[in-house]
């Protein structure tokens, strides 16, 4: 795991962004994070944005969200303490910013997973094109990763974003996913997003028209689509 750095005071994995970001970590879901999701994922600023999260969001939906994908990132870090280099997702992934006193603040979520073109429309052929990318063994180049993010508002615009989304393509997702392509969406108009996914290299493919549903967001009509293949491909 010498990718990941390891807190002396509680055996808590993290990945530290660079300068001048050095005081935001990614570490794995915990427990205690049940509050502050609730608070970001009720702010407008953030929900329409996303489509998955119920709204409102209660603590139970916190709870439950929390209680998978810490299941998942154990299982992770199980298999990286098992020596295998090459694993299935990214143990860490929710961006803290360090306080000085030492505690944290939880500002958001960086999840990294195989991809599932929510811009198709016709649902057979997504459906289809979804299974297959999920029953590639792990470590396939032909895998196709997508990264879903949101911050907490009151950290927008300060280049957090963009540097943690620089942090795990090419400290995790390169080396320990052996990812070869990205491909995300973004809500037409959330050019933020488009911008973040810019930055660390992923072109802006298509606007395509699609009828989906957020609960928090009403109806949405379009979404950016990006992608990144690995340089050297």
């Amino acid at each position: 795991m010498n990718t990941l750095q390891v807190n002396p005071m509680t055996g808590e994995v993290f990945l530290r962004l660079p300068a001048p970001h050095e005081n935001i970590i990614i570490t794995p879901p915990r427990d205690s994070d049940a509050a502050d999701l609730v608070l970001i994922l009720n702010d407008p600023r953030v929900y329409k944005f996303l489509l998955e999260p119920p709204f409102p969001y209660y603590l139970h939906h916190a709870e439950e969200w929390l209680e998978m994908v810490k299941k998942r990132s154990d299982e992770i870090l199980e298999d990286l303490r098992e020596g295998k280099t090459v694993v299935d997702g990214c143990p860490v992934q929710y961006i803290r910013e360090v306080q000085p006193d030492g505690t944290d603040l939880l500002l958001g979520d960086l999840s990294v997973t195989r991809n599932g073109w929510m811009e198709v429309s016709d649902k057979e052929l997504r459906e289809k094109m979804t299974k297959e990318n999920l029953e590639k063994p792990i470590g396939d180049p032909t895998i196709v990763w997508t990264i879903g993010d949101y911050l907490r508002s009151s950290h927008h615009g300060k280049g957090i974003m963009s540097a943690a989304v620089g942090m795990v393509i090419n400290q995790w997702m390169i080396p320990h996913l052996n990812a070869h392509k990205i491909h995300t969406e973004a809500f037409e108009g959330n050019m933020g997003s488009v911008r973040v996914f810019e930055k660390n290299g992923l072109k802006l493919l298509e606007t395509v028209k699609v009828e989906l549903v957020g609960p928090g967001c009403g109806r949405i009509e379009g979404m950016h689509v990006l992608e990144w293949e690995r340089p050297g491909k």
